[in-house]
């Protein structure tokens, strides 16, 4: 009796198939899908190590504020910029370009820009600094360096009402020659547009360029190099609002002079040369802004076949800066 009791209990808990059972073991049959990556495994030695070495290069981040183009900063604070690649790095430091320090890799393959690079930084006294590959592929986002860094330090800028305050004091002191000539940018963005106008104003005895703080180009390593050296001449002053600024010009006795195929005079008829002067030039593509346009003194147009809708903003500094120099020279 015992032992059939015993059998009874075995074949009571024994499991086996039952009515309705047949599809609830479907998704255990499913696969998960493939298999995660390492690094993707939170409880992976990968994982772990990945995310030392984020929190490392972010603590190094905040010693340096570098990074590969831009260094994201808090907000309104300017920002480093590394300049990369065997190239780009020698010309940079041959154009004169302000640097923080000189990234080479452990064990580079030197060559001829290479050399020069080191040569150049160290008669600069800029700093060599040795880093490894992973540390500088780190540091650049994983750019193309080929085992050279340059560390840009941010551009410091001028207030434009306090720039064009002091030289139009210096106009008047004598300190100054000519009456006072700066270039105003609306809405141009690009860098090497700006350098190039930083060079003409630079060539033309301006004296300042002024930059709006939102939607502008600003003073970066291209800008650096298509001015060839002329930022280090020619200070670049931030408007916070541009009208504002132009207005506070006017009052400290500037003609604001627009530039605009569709203008008041021509550039030959000036007859405001001799006077401080501040030219207002925009986008190739969208001209003057409303506002901005509204509020020059004069809209000056530069005479060109009909055949060419507009000329590049650069260009069009230059020639209104050349006429108003030899107007000058002319008169003077």
């Amino acid at each position: 009796m015992a032992k059939d009791s015993q059998r009874g209990a075995v074949r009571k808990t024994k499991k086996g198939p039952s009515v309705g059972t047949g599809g609830h073991g479907r998704k255990a049959l499913e696969g998960k899908g493939p298999t995660p990556k390492a690094a993707e495994r939170t409880y992976h030695k990968a994982y772990k190590n990945q995310e030392l070495a984020e929190r490392s290069a972010a603590k190094r981040g905040a010693g340096t504020s570098a990074s590969p183009r831009r260094n994201s900063g808090p907000k309104g604070k300017a920002t480093e910029e590394l300049v990369t690649g065997r190239n780009s790095v020698v010309e940079a430091l041959r154009a004169g370009i302000p640097a923080k320090a000189l990234y080479v890799a452990v064990r580079v393959d030197m060559d001829e820009r290479v050399r020069e690079s080191i040569k150049l930084a160290t008669e600069r006294g800029i700093p060599l600094l040795e880093a490894h590959k992973p540390e500088l592929d780190r540091l650049t986002e994983d750019a193309i360096h080929q085992g050279l860094v340059l560390q840009i330090p941010p551009y410091e800028y001028e207030d434009a009402v306090d720039t064009a305050s002091e030289i139009i004091a210096k106009w008047k002191k004598g300190h100054i020659a000519n009456a006072p000539l700066i270039v105003a940018l609306d809405g141009i963005t690009d860098t090497r547009n700006l350098g190039a106008i930083i060079r003409s104003v630079s060539a033309f005895s301006g004296h300042a360029v002024i930059v709006p703080e939102r939607r502008s180009a600003g003073v970066t390593a291209a800008a650096w190099k298509t001015s060839a050296g002329a930022a280090v001449r020619v200070p670049v002053a931030k408007a916070p609002n541009l009208n504002r600024a132009i207005g506070a010009f006017q009052k400290m006795g500037f003609f604001v002079l627009g530039l605009d195929g569709d203008g008041d005079v021509s550039l030959p008829d000036l007859a405001l040369a001799q006077e401080p002067v501040c030219i207002v030039v925009g986008s190739e593509g969208k001209g003057l802004s409303r506002l901005v346009r509204e509020n020059c003194d004069q809209i000056v147009s530069i005479p060109i076949d009909s055949a060419m809708e507009s000329l590049n903003a650069s260009m069009a500094v230059g020639i209104s800066l050349y006429e108003i120099s030899r107007q000058r020279a002319v008169k003077g």
